[in-house]
């Protein structure tokens, strides 16, 4: 093997290189720091990893910097290409790995799911795809578009928006208001049975699914129906059904022929940012389109940026259509279109069309990708140089020598003194950086002294700061920050400076913000400062002051709620997190189970006398 100055490459990963093998799987590339900079498959680990370490085969600058970074690697042998691809597509999703196309915010994407695992379904928004026996379908990038389909279905379909745990058979409670308001069929009432509910619950999915022809045609027939045999009541309602479909209807838009679904899909890029638009095409018609942006390293083809997007868009899609239509060819493009194939259980098919009908769609949908992306480019230029304006307004009233490009924010929370804990947020740029936020369990003190909380919550921060930077750390404490904003007044101020000066900390502008009036106080000033009201720099303060509040709070919270929880369950022999979880939901609350008598524990579906039993006694002796 041709190495390039072999003695450059590490050791281990020229013994490594030695006894790749010959196989299908998945190398991850790692840098000085163990972090994974890289997730690749290959049809032969062997051929693939040691290409990059070979001379002249470096044809980009990004893998040139990619090589240049490359401290150590593993691999995970596979059984086939496909499964390479599908372990790909869940570690670069895990790791987001610095030189990989990606999606972004992928995690956070929702799907709106029918719960036909239930007697009853229901329809929610969710953000996670379980093997649960639901239907999904998504993921979609606009969750205000999610809410107003949802509220449209269940306008359309009277269908249960509440939690109960209602059996095949109903319950015998009295049927809610929605019921009254013909917008739920009330099944926990026995006021439908499951068949004619699930019968709903069929039509409604093909609305989702833009199969809205199908549901016209049985919506007709039935209101025909009902208006022969005098039943003008249904038939009213189903004229209704039928005119809020066609409103619907209106606004797709035939593209085709062909009863086919489609999806077609086109990109454009700007630097180390692509936009992937990808229109919905359902029996012939458009019902939709979505885009995503994915991070992209420059030096990225479009082939990687195309395969990249298909591959874990469709690694989590709750729908695989018939027939891709592409500006380009994928890379591996067998592979991908057999893997699909098996997630669709049919063949699916993937074209790039050259001309005619089918080519100028994929036109229209690269520019509705180029728009896109110029719009979110257009909107963070904007909203950079507000945020620059902001910091050179707060430069100019404090009198800072420098920008404040690193400004961190400290709070307190706590109820009495007990779970105290303490919370740092930072902004960089005027952005929040939530990935330097931390929190911290306050120790020193069990009474409600917020001036001492406060004291340790900065001695802690920059005390660590200041070993961390002696040790020749550059990132986490050992960053400083040019400004520093204190939760409260003059007294936290005046503490936090103490602490500063007990550690010769003398760079660091300390200023403090009092909820109740805006007032802002800074060191060596009796009086607070004024700012005016409309001011930029001001919303910056407020939005740290109100950021680090929620993350102490939330903080305060989980720790509030998990010794709560645990103290009245946990400890009980037969009762483990699904049980528990079971428990809180039939009964509301912890406090709920807490109170309920021995017949009414008895009577939890699923939870055996003898567990009821112990869980009664075991709470009474709280």
């Amino acid at each position: 093997m041709a190495m390039t100055q072999s003695d450059q490459v590490p050791v281990n990963i020229q013994e490594k290189l030695r006894l790749l093998p010959a196989k299908p799987g998945v190398y991850l590339m790692k840098n000085d720091s163990g972090e994974i900079i890289y997730v690749g498959k290959a049809v032969s680990l062997r051929n693939r990893v040691r290409s990059y370490f070979q001379a002249g085969r470096h044809s980009s600058p990004k893998v040139a910097a990619l090589v240049d970074h490359i401290a150590d690697l593993e691999y995970i042998v596979t059984d086939s290409e496909i499964e390479a691809l599908i372990l790909e597509c869940n570690l670069i999703k895990e790791h987001s790995p610095w030189y990989n196309v990606r999606l972004k915010d992928d995690k956070s994407y929702p799907y709106v799911k029918v719960t036909l695992q239930e007697p009853f379904p229901r329809v929610v928004i969710v953000r996670r795809v379980q093997k649960d026996g639901s239907r999904y379908f998504g993921p979609y990038t606009d969750v205000q578009a999610v809410r107003q389909t949802v509220r449209f279905l269940q306008r359309l379909f009277p269908i249960r928006t509440c939690k109960r745990d209602i059996g095949p058979d109903g319950t015998d409670e009295r049927p809610c208001l929605n019921y009254h308001i013909k917008r739920c069929s009330a099944p926990c009432a026995r006021k439908i049975s499951q068949e004619e509910y699930r019968q709903i619950i069929e039509e409604m999915m093909l609305v989702l699914e833009g199969r809205h022809e199908k549901l016209l045609e049985e919506l007709t027939q039935r209101m025909q129906a009902a208006a022969a045999e005098l039943r003008f009541e249904e038939a009213a309602r189903l004229r209704d059904q039928i005119q809020s479909l066609m409103t619907v209807i209106e606004k797709q838009k035939i593209v085709a022929l062909e009863n086919i679904d489609q999806d077609i899909i086109g990109y454009a890029r700007a630097g180390d940012l692509a936009c992937v638009q990808i229109f919905f095409v359902r029996s012939g018609k458009i019902i939709g389109n979505e885009h995503f942006f994915l991070d992209a390293p420059t030096g990225e083809e479009g082939q990687e940026i195309l395969t990249a997007f298909v591959q874990q868009y469709y690694a989590t899609a709750a729908f695989v259509p018939k027939e891709l239509l592409l500006p380009e060819a994928v890379l591996e493009e067998e592979v991908i279109a057999k893997w699909l194939s098996e997630l669709k259980g049919s063949r699916v098919y993937l074209r790039v069309p050259k001309r005619g009908e089918k080519k100028r769609l994929v036109e229209m949908v690269e520019k509705n990708a180029e728009l896109v992306l110029n719009e979110r480019l257009t909107r963070q230029q904007q909203e950079r140089a507000r945020r620059q304006q902001a910091l050179a307004e707060l430069q100019s009233v404090l009198g800072l020598s420098q920008l404040p490009q690193r400004i961190e924010a400290f709070d307190i929370s706590n109820i009495q003194g007990t779970e105290a804990v303490g919370s740092m947020v930072v902004f960089e740029d005027g952005a929040p950086a939530p990935q330097e936020y931390r929190r911290f369990k306050i120790r020193s003190k069990s009474t409600p002294d917020d001036y001492a909380m406060m004291r340790e919550l900065v001695y802690r921060r920059f005390a660590r700061g200041l070993k961390e930077k002696g040790a020749g750390g550059e990132g986490g404490f050992a960053k400083m920050p040019q400004l520093v904003l204190i939760d409260g007044g003059k007294g936290q101020l005046n503490v936090a400076s103490e602490v500063l000066k007990e550690l010769s900390i003398d760079n660091v502008f300390l200023l403090g913000l009092a909820e109740r009036f805006e007032e802002v106080y800074i060191e060596g000033r009796k009086d607070p400062i004024s700012i005016p009201r409309d001011s930029h720099g001001l919303r910056i303060l407020q939005h740290l002051r109100d950021e680090a509040h929620r993350f102490a709070l939330t903080y305060h919270r989980q720790l509030r709620s998990r010794r709560t929880t645990h103290s009245l369950l946990d400890d009980i022999p037969g009762v483990g997190p699904k049980r528990k979880k079971q428990l809180i939901r039939h009964f509301g609350s912890v406090q709920g189970v807490r109170e309920a008598t021995l017949e009414e524990l008895k009577a939890v579906p699923g939870l055996p006398a003898s567990v009821a039993e112990k869980i009664y006694q075991g709470l009474q002796m709280e």
